[in-house]
């Protein structure tokens, strides 16, 4: 029988935009937070387990806020400065974690399946897991790869600008390339991106979008171990203090190599997110609704 797929969880970072750490903000009817919502639909979905990446100071909140009422196995990994590949040393001024592919790292021991990796913060919908979770039930090569895609409309902020991962897909569905975009903001005329924040360009609502919600078999354990180094190389001479080992280029790298097929699949569902402290009351209000309308039981965690 094959090995269920395992939800990665990326959940160190340190909200500096939001102003606290929003992975543990109640935000649900009965006080549930959005990770609890990320729990239960990939437990519908199928998945086995989850493994929560976190900064070692933070398990005994996390333990005590919500292991002892989630009704699905969790385990624990720590995204530490100091873990490194042999020869490497963090230097003293870096404080910044090392970024979202040194986070799926970390967790390199507890991984043994095919996973998704999604972001702690952020409320991706039941479709989105029940997507992710039928392409990792068939992998058919350690190259094969996916995505679920949001369109752009359905994942801006009224409040400020955000970045996202603009995506260039094939009609097949075919990841092309992916560029980080970090100011994109919502206007009455549609999304309008700036690279200098003087000039701005239209883009089309429906682009796909990624959210950082990956698939990948359990051999990108592998291909993140050896493409680590090469980045600690450059970084470590150019940027010590902030450069970071970003999970979408990795995954680029490996596309320019051909040694991966990134298979995109979209959803219209609208995610949800706190980039912003003045975004927490919609997202309170839409995971009310939904409550409401029978989505979701009511208390979260009832069955």
């Amino acid at each position: 029988m094959a090995i269920k797929p395992i939800l990665l969880i990326m959940a160190a970072g340190m909200g500096s935009r939001y102003g606290g750490l929003k992975q543990m903000d109640p935000v649900g009817p009965n006080g549930e937070f959005i990770l609890d919502y990320s729990l239960f639909d990939a437990r519908r979905a199928g998945f086995s387990r989850a493994v929560v990446v976190i900064k070692r100071e933070m398990e005994q909140d996390f333990r005590r806020l919500l292991c002892d009422r989630v009704q699905f196995p969790l385990e624990f990994a720590y995204q530490e400065l100091s873990d490194l590949p042999h020869g490497f040393t963090a230097p003293p001024e870096r404080k910044k974690p090392w970024g979202t592919g040194h986070a799926v790292l970390a967790a390199r021991r507890q991984i043994d399946a095919p996973f998704c990796v999604i972001n702690a913060d952020d409320y991706y919908g039941a479709k989105a897991f029940n997507l992710a979770y039928e392409h990792l039930a068939h992998v058919e090569s350690d190259g094969d790869f996916s995505m679920v895609g949001y369109r752009l409309r359905n994942t801006l902020s009224e409040t400020g600008f955000v970045a996202r991962g603009v995506c260039e897909v094939t009609p097949d569905g075919t990841l092309v390339d992916i560029v980080e975009r970090t100011h994109i903001i919502s206007t009455v005329d549609g999304p309008l991106m700036s690279e200098d924040l003087r000039t701005y360009t239209r883009l089309d609502p429906d682009t796909i979008v990624s959210m950082n919600m990956w698939g990948f078999p359990r051999a990108m354990i592998d291909r993140l171990g050896e493409a680590f180094p090469a980045f600690l190389n450059k970084a470590l001479r150019e940027n010590p203090e902030k450069a970071e080992f970003f999970l979408p280029g990795a995954v680029d790298g490996l596309l320019r190599d051909d040694r991966a097929r990134v298979t995109v699949t979209a959803t219209d569902d609208r995610w949800y997110g706190v980039t912003y402290r003045e975004d927490r009351q919609l997202v309170v209000d839409a995971l009310r609704q939904m409550t409401d309308a029978g989505v979701y039981p009511k208390p979260l965690w009832a069955d």
